[in-house]
């Protein structure tokens, strides 16, 4: 077990408790989701992960090893541990290629070079090798924070919302590259994001906090399918979210309904359409069935009266 942490209490002051009796266990290898809505701790589990918080009761266990957090450490953070923040604490007057190289030996310096254009390579910045920081937007200063982070190879990997400022064509290129270097190094990922659709298809699990309560710790897949509430629904994007009486006026089995599962069908319910939007991919669609607002995705655009059914349910 690469990551234990065993009843953990953290209180932000004596009357603002955040965790309270948090356990949570990561396996070496593979790469991990902290989601959730803003707030519900995901960024101060970080933080306290890699020693730059002191929490009041409990313990985290890294590679064997007990931590101490503030108390222990002279240098903040963990060695074979290295944290990506929202502030990413860039040397402004050194170039990215410098910035990289921070943690790299120099007794080699050929190899170094090499080293920091792979990494550039992975985030997508070798054109921005000579450039300094501080002319850099900051979804590119994000990219060169994670590129020195993957300099020395740590054991673990920790990355506070690593795709918050970048446009939507840079962090499809960012996500893929940066899935597939941590995987070939072997090197343990826990990524902290409140848009995990964004993620999903390079995750092995998930882990859902609310309001620092850990509320469920399943395998991607299976924490999209069978989500503990309707909490853990709505992060995965739109979603019709039930009253028990819907439920089971609709005849189904659960109280959340992904537009995606609703089909036209030769048998099935009546429904009416209210309104049909092209929505790229597919054309948004309100629909009414047994009065019952829903919010359903098609192929094409439609109107009228059909019949639509409820996929596996």
């Amino acid at each position: 077990m690469l990551l234990e942490v065993r009843h953990l209490r953290f209180s932000y002051t004596a009357d603002r408790s955040l965790f309270r009796n948090l356990n949570l266990r990561i396996e070496e290898g593979g790469a991990v989701a902290l989601a959730g809505e803003s707030g519900c701790g995901k960024s101060t589990l970080l933080t306290l992960i890699y020693g730059l918080a002191d929490w009041q009761e409990g313990e985290i266990i890294f590679d064997g090893k007990q931590l101490m957090g503030p108390k222990g450490n002279i240098v903040p953070g963990e060695k074979d541990m290295k944290f990506v923040a929202q502030n990413y604490d860039l040397m402004p007057y050194s170039t990215v290629a410098d910035n990289v190289g921070k943690f790299l030996s120099n007794i080699d310096l050929k190899a170094k070079a090499e080293k920091v254009a792979e990494l550039l390579e992975v985030v997508g910045l070798l054109d921005y090798a000579k450039e300094f920081p501080k002319n850099l937007s900051g979804g590119q200063q994000q990219r060169v924070a994670i590129a020195r982070a993957l300099s020395v190879t740590p054991k673990l990997l920790l990355l506070d919302e690593p795709f918050s400022n970048l446009d939507f064509s840079r962090k499809v290129e960012l996500r893929e590259r940066l899935f597939n270097y941590v995987k070939e190094k072997q090197i343990t990922l826990i990524i902290s994001t409140h848009e995990i659709q964004e993620v999903l298809p390079w995750l092995d699990r998930i882990i859902v906090l609310q309001e620092g309560r850990l509320i469920q710790n399943d395998t991607a897949e299976e924490t999209y399918r069978n989500p503990y509430n309707s909490y853990v629904a709505k992060l995965f994007g739109e979603v019709n979210l039930l009253s028990d009486n819907e439920r089971e006026t609709l005849g189904l089995n659960k109280n959340h309904l992904y537009p995606h599962e609703i089909s036209i069908s030769e048998n099935g319910k009546q429904a009416k359409v209210l309104e049909s939007r092209f929505a790229g991919s597919h054309y948004w669609n309100r629909i009414l069935v047994e009065g019952i607002s829903l919010v359903m995705y098609s192929e094409t655009q439609i109107a009228g009266d059909l019949v639509v059914d409820f996929k596996h349910l």
